[in-house]
């Protein structure tokens, strides 16, 4: 009788725990959906905000156009910055402002207190390894990568790469020139929280 009633709460675990597998596994694609629809909507709105303000921009003059590298600080988080673009890897993906949870989701992050784009500052970009600087897994000395913003296109060309702890901020430091740092998570293909921070240096080409 006790191993009967035994087998039958055996049973019932088993189906709760089924249960709740599924409706977990449910609610995490569904997640992950409506995140990537999220991101993809954010990415149109970026394109269609900038090419607006570079149409407008077009007709202003040179000096209203270059944002100061001060204008960053005053920037709202999420606020749309421009464009990078790598293009032997594919990648192309709207800039906005912060690096907050929100913004990373959608977009590659300017880090606060970073220069911009036409000064001679380091620039500081972060996106997640799985999203949209995944494909840095495979960057090469000498590829191009070109912002845009409403001050123009920027290109750079990469210098070196290397692998820091995320306590090594001294790389975003500002060397007075003009200069390009992107940060991702890894390894890029860890399970969890990535110990480490994948680091891309690049410089300003004419």
């Amino acid at each position: 009788m006790k191993a009967v009633a035994c087998q039958t709460s055996l049973r019932e675990v088993l189906r709760w725990a089924r249960g709740t597998l599924l409706a977990v596994g449910v609610a995490m694609i569904a997640y992950c959906g409506l995140s990537w629809i999220d991101a993809s909507s954010f990415q149109q709105r970026a394109r269609d905000e900038m090419n607006y303000r570079l149409h407008a921009a077009s007709t202003a003059p040179r000096g209203a156009r270059l944002a100061s590298s001060d204008a960053a600080d005053a920037m709202a988080p999420g606020e749309v910055i421009g464009s990078i673009e790598i293009p032997r890897l594919g990648l192309l993906a709207a800039i906005a402002e912060g690096t907050d949870t929100t913004t990373l989701r959608r977009a590659v992050g300017h880090i606060r207190g970073t220069g911009l784009p036409g000064h001679a500052e380091n620039v500081g970009l972060a996106g997640h390894r799985d999203t949209f600087f995944r494909p840095l897994k495979d960057v090469r000395q000498n590829d191009i990568i070109t912002l845009t913003t409403l001050g123009g296109k920027f290109n750079y060309r990469v210098v070196s790469t290397r692998v820091v702890v995320p306590t090594e901020t001294s790389v975003l430091d500002s060397g007075g020139t003009e200069s390009l740092t992107l940060v991702t998570c890894h390894p890029f293909f860890y399970v969890g929280s990535a110990p480490d921070r994948f680091i891309v240096k690049a410089e300003r080409i004419d």
